[in-house]
């Protein structure tokens, strides 16, 4: 493809994702970072650091409308961890420090998950942070990121389960389901339409390196795809007809480090056919994702796949040509009608960002609409 090509005849979007859409995470301000370091050594209290997030949050949701965006984040400007300040909301379920931790190609988590009793949705978690969102766009829609279900069991397993309330894990996985249909029926509850579920571990499932490592702590790789699924399925199956849940699939996104390597083939057909989403951020940044042949398995005509093409773990910017290029590839085994593009993923899963500028950030950004422009004829 090439930038003097006009365009095909492909409609616009009239529901998320968009043709240039994002992950969600954004670099935190420096003014943000500061205010969250007080606030974590007791020398700014928790409504002075509220409202400077408030006024981060603002600007950010200006800044994406500026750049021509038709989904809004609050860049996740309220959160250390893209997925354990929403987890540890739920009852039974605890953020600690343990003694092994988290390895990153290059980095190390510090903190893991646990289970210390029954797991229950008992208080709205984050539907605020929504609600001040969808407050404030203008030109945008408000859209949601949450972590998916499958974060509560995939790196502690079994040993991170206290066997008193889940002798048998049938039952956890059926808590943690009812659990989260109750946090995605309270965001539809106050207006949400489009909630996003960060999946990260079915894409380590593609990993053989990961099934190996599920195996050596004795957990039942055979079938964990499946009941991923299910899980899944049963979080998201009371969501209003006009509400979207799209999936992000990741690899791992640790201050520009990463985890897992490995194609889609080994879970596409789930992944695509199985689980009722409508619609998969997929990774595809690096050759660790593979190629684009799985998309053959996206049902024709329902769902759509937005290609994650543009790194969010380096500031160098993708040229037009390379991307145009990598979007007519896919086009080979999706229709371009069901294809979008955005970064491969959050620029900031944690606090701490990816190790790039702002300003690399939103060039970055900018990149991705004025491509969907020139692809797609529309944003």
């Amino acid at each position: 493809m090439s930038a003097t090509i006009a365009p095909p005849p492909v409609a616009a979007r009239t529901r998320p994702p968009f043709r240039a859409d994002h992950v969600g995470s954004l670099l935190r301000p420096k003014r943000l970072a500061a205010a969250r370091a007080a606030h974590k050594a007791g020398t700014l209290d928790a409504a002075a650091l509220r409202a400077i997030e408030d006024g981060c949050i603002v600007e950010a949701i200006a800044r994406q409308e500026d750049l021509g965006l038709r989904a809004a984040t609050d860049g996740e400007y309220r959160r250390a961890y893209w997925h354990y300040d929403f987890v540890s909301g739920l009852q039974g379920v605890e953020l600690y420090e343990p003694e092994q931790k988290i390895a990153f190609k290059g980095a190390i988590l510090p903190h893991a998950l646990r289970v210390n009793g029954p797991i229950r949705y008992t208080r709205p978690i984050m539907i605020d942070d929504y609600r001040f969102v969808a407050a404030h766009v203008k030109t945008a829609m408000a859209k949601q990121t949450i972590p998916s279900p499958s974060v509560v069991h995939f790196r502690g397993g079994r040993d991170a389960i206290d066997r008193a309330a889940y002798p048998d894990m049938d039952r956890f996985f059926a808590d943690l389901g009812i659990a989260y249909r109750g946090a995605v029926d309270g965001f539809a509850a106050a207006g949400c339409r489009y909630l996003q579920l960060d999946e990260v571990y079915i894409a380590y499932l593609c990993d053989p390196e990961q099934i190996a490592g599920l195996r050596a702590r004795g957990e039942h790789a055979e079938g964990l795809l499946d009941r991923y699924a299910d899980l899944i399925n049963h979080a998201i199956g009371g969501r209003p007809a006009d509400m979207t849940i799209s999936m992000h699939l990741c690899r791992g996104n640790f201050r520009s480090t990463w985890v897992a390597s490995g194609g889609y083939e080994p879970v596409a057909e789930t992944l695509f056919n199985k689980i009722d989403a409508d619609a998969y951020f997929m990774e595809y940044d690096t050759d660790r994702a593979g190629g684009f042949e799985p998309l053959r398995f996206v049902p024709r005509g329902r769902k759509l796949v937005v290609l994650g093409l543009i790194t969010s773990k380096s500031g160098a910017l993708e040229t037009k040509d390379e991307l145009k290029r990598r979007i007519d590839a896919a086009s080979k085994y999706l229709p371009l009608e069901q294809l979008a593009l955005s970064p491969q993923c959050g620029f900031a899963s944690t606090e701490e960002g990816n190790t790039l500028s702002e300003e690399q950030q939103w060039a970055k950004l900018r990149l991705c609409v004025e491509v969907a422009r020139e692809v797609w004829g529309s944003v």
